[in-house]
This record gives structure tokens, sequence and C-alpha cells, in this order.
């Protein structure tokens, strides 16, 4: 298959790159393991995320909620910021700043005892709303002292994560949700008017229906609301074997489909047209053990949704950036499956490098479609990443993209590619036999083929024009650059000999 674009001087295609304003973790308390900072650092050396959003900001082993019982004996709450101070620290260290999101319960503060996930969330209501936005106040202010006033009321505020789903919210329960929503955020607002608070962090589940019943309800009780979030998977219902997960990808046409639903109810609201919207949580599967993570497939899938999601998302948060996560438990294995973009043994995943693509696709939008972004940075040269999606229901095919770009000079092509041949570390760790433990040496290999193959290429003038060629394999993809060359040779030295 072969598709030549001839582009312009002229050509302006809208294209909103927001991929990297936040990225997801698990558990808040995970961030005290070296493991977990190593992880995160060697993402932010290559990727520099902005915002970072997990859950488990008030559960047990943060231990901030803590109560005792005075001389008489009533019960008095305290609260111990030992551990929030230091992942915060952490994250402020490595140039990131947190997406709060407030949850789980506190067991002492807990209306139940209902839980989710290995280390036990709890995910019922307070037995008292005062003791809960007092923590919430309590917390707030605490970082508002230790981090500035005006550096915390830019980090934005998330109430609580899918309550639509029975599984994180007691019974699911719309109207004790609303409750928690409308309390928690004017407790916020009562700390500085100027934070950010939004909700309701929803998942797939009767998503339309919540949409408009959350945004009913703040314009009628007057609940503040800064923006809408929500959360985005690509994946049908998992088949279980053992400890994974199998799904097959749904088109990316559906899922940009349902996010564009919110966006038009969101905008059918006069005083709520043109909120900001962030999905807080996207990727392909929705659970931790799925291999579709580790493909190249993954990869690509990711790189069309970036293409598109920022043209009615303020942002989009890839869950997540590491494999230190334990939702399912700790995983068996490097290649388990798991959301992260680096697998344990600081092995980078295709999809990394999606992201680090991205990264570099700064300037005008010259060209746009379903397999390429194009822009021309401000020095002239040209940037794009293309990519050849084929799922696994689909025959496998290559294709040949031509691209015509107006150039006066002589210039160099780089291209940087990731496919199933030169940067696959999990057919590496297939091949070898599937170490569930791999020693120091297997890890430095699994890294060693984890990195893109680089390719460089001079590119003659013809008429003002050039014409590159990018031939893609299945699941490939490919970030190239574009750019004049200046030769300066040193006297006498001729390459050609």
């Amino acid at each position: 298959m072969i598709k030549h674009y001839s582009i312009t001087n002229e050509a302006k295609f809208s294209f909103s790159n927001n991929a990297l304003f936040c990225i997801g973790t698990g558990r808040m308390g995970l961030a005290l393991h070296k493991a977990y900072q190593d992880q995160l650092k060697y993402v932010q050396d290559y990727i520099h995320f902005s915002h970072i959003r997990g859950h488990g900001l008030f559960s047990d082993d943060m231990a901030i909620y803590q109560e005792y019982k005075d001389e008489i004996g009533n019960t008095i709450a305290e609260y111990n910021f030992t551990y929030l101070d230091m992942v915060m620290d952490s994250y402020l260290e490595l140039r990131i700043r947190p997406f709060l999101e407030l949850g789980f319960m506190p067991e002492k503060l807990a209306s139940g005892d209902q839980t989710v996930f290995y280390w036990k969330g709890n995910v019922t209501p307070p037995k008292t709303y005062e003791g809960w936005t007092s923590l919430v106040q309590a917390t707030l202010r605490h970082l508002m002292e230790r981090y500035g006033k005006d550096e915390v009321v830019n980090w934005p505020i998330e109430v609580w994560n899918e309550p639509n789903l029975s599984a994180f919210w007691k019974d699911a329960d719309k109207q004790e949700y609303f409750k928690l929503y409308e309390l928690t955020a004017k407790a916020i607002k009562d700390v500085d008017k100027r934070f950010k608070v939004g909700g309701p962090a929803i998942c797939g589940v009767d998503d339309v229906n919540w949409v408009k019943d959350f945004i009913n309800f703040c314009h009628e009780s007057f609940a503040p609301i800064d923006f809408i979030t929500r959360h985005a998977y690509g994946t049908e219902e998992p088949e279980r074997i053992g400890h994974y997960g199998y799904q097959e990808l749904r088109e990316p046409e559906d899922l940009l489909r349902e996010l564009q639903i919110t966006r038009d109810i969101v905008d059918s609201y006069e005083e709520y047209r043109g909120m900001d919207i962030h999905i807080t949580e996207f990727n392909t599967s929705y659970i931790p053990n799925c291999p579709l993570h580790d493909q190249n497939v993954n990869a690509a899938y990711i790189a069309r949704l970036l293409s598109t999601l920022g043209d009615c998302n303020a942002s989009y948060s890839y869950w997540t950036f590491g494999d230190i996560f334990e939702e399912n438990g700790v995983p068996f294995t490097p290649f388990h499956g798991g959301f992260g973009l680096v697998a344990n043994g600081m092995i980078p995943k295709p999809t990394f490098w999606t992201f680090a693509f991205f990264k570099d696709l700064q300037g005008k939008c010259v060209h746009r479609s379903e397999e390429a972004v194009i822009v021309q940075a401000q020095d002239g040269s040209y940037r794009g990443i293309v990519w050849n999606l084929v799922k696994n229901t689909e025959p496998d095919r290559n294709i040949e993209l031509n691209f015509t770009l107006p150039m006066s000079k002589e210039c160099c092509l780089l291209v940087k590619t990731v496919d199933e041949k030169c940067c696959n570390p999990l057919k590496v760790w297939h091949d070898i036999g599937e170490p569930a433990y791999p020693t120091s040496a297997q890890n430095e290999l699994f890294r060693a083929s984890a990195m893109p193959a680089v390719s460089t290429e001079r590119v003659v003038v013809d008429k003002e024009n050039i014409t590159i060629t990018i031939n893609l394999s299945k699941n490939a993809l490919a970030y190239f650059e574009v750019f004049p060359v200046d030769q300066k040779s040193d006297r006498g030295y001729v390459y050609s000999k």
C-alpha cells in the first residue's frame, strides 16, 4: 500500500498536542519505593510530564488520617503528613506536580468495610462528612504551608475515582457521590477560591447519564465546578487465562466518538460551554495484566489517539508511567501486561517512545491524517510521527508513505523507528525463555533491544521540493525530522573516500 501527500507552506491543520500534561501512577504510597522513583525519573528525563495523578492519597498506607481518645473519651482526629511530604518532595524534585485525586476513604473515617484492589482501598462514604471535609482542608492547608499558596493552588483537584462503578463507590450511588462532590468542592473553595476542582471521574458504564446528571446537579446546587473529568479505554471484555486477560481492540474512532459525546453534552449548557475536560485515565486495556500493553500495536494505537484527543480535551493522562503497580498484586514477571510505559527492570516499552516522539512534535501543523501528524518548526524544519496500526483481527500490511515538502536546500532525513523487529523487548524476552526474574545481564539485553532504530539519508531538492519515503511494517511507529544541511567539511576530508 502506497500513500502520497503533498504539503505546502500554506497548509494549516488543527492539532492540539496536550500529551504531556499528565501521567498516571499506581497508588501514592508506591512512591516510597526506590524502583518507582527510578522509573519515574527515567520517564521524566526522556519525556517530562507536567502532572501526575494516582489513587490512594487518603488510603491507610499513607497514614494521613489518625484518631485518638481524649481524657473524657471523645474521639479526636489528627493528621500525619510524614509520608505525604516524602511523596510530594520526590515529585517536585523530578519537576512534576500532582493532579490530586481525593480518595480513598481512611478506614477509621469510613462508613463501611468495602474495599477494592490487592491493597484494599476503602470505597465507602465517610461516616461523617464533617470529618471528611476537615481532612481535605487540613491536607490542602498543610501543602500550602509547605510548598507555598501560589504553587499549590495550581494543582488540579479531582473528587474520587470512577463512582459510577460499584467497585469504586459503594453501590455506585449517584446521589451519595453528588453529596460528596458538593461538600468537598465547597470545602476546597473555602480554603482558597483559586483552587480548580472537578469530577465526576467516571468510566464507561452509563457515562452519558452520569455526565448529564452531574452537570445538572452542579447547576441546581451551585456546587463549584471548574472542569469535567472522565476515563477512556479502548478494549472489549477480557478473556481470562491464568494470570492474564486477553482483549480485542476497539476501533479508535469509536473511542474518540464517545469522548466527543461528552464534549457535546458539556457544551450544550451555556454556562459550562467550553469548560475543560480532562481525561484523567486512558489506555488501550483497563486491566493491569493485559499483554497488549507490552506490544508494538499498543504504541501505534496510542499514537492514533494522541493525534486527535486534543481536539476536545484539555488533557489526557496515560495510565500509567511505570509497572510498579499493585492493583492485582505484585506481578510475577517483567512482561505481565502492566499499564506502564516502563517495564520493571527499567525497560522502556514501545509505547514509551510514542510519548517521547510526541514531546518533540512542536510547531505549526501542516498535515494530519489517520496515520500521520507533521509540524513545521520555527526554524523551518519539519517533524512528524507516522504509524501503521494493524489490529490482530486484520491481515498484516505494510505501508509506504511519501511526503513532498517545500524545501530550498539539500536536506537530511532522520528517522527513528519502533517496530516489531527493531524495538520489541517483549520478543527478546520470549525468545530467551521468558525468565520471570531476569538477571542483570538479561535486563541489559532487554534495554538494548528496546531502543528505536535510527537511520539518516541525504535528500536532494527537486524544483524547491523534496520527497521523502518512510516504509512502515505492521504496527510500526516512526518519528522523523527533515532539516537543511549546511555542509562544513574539514580541509581535505572527503566522505566518499
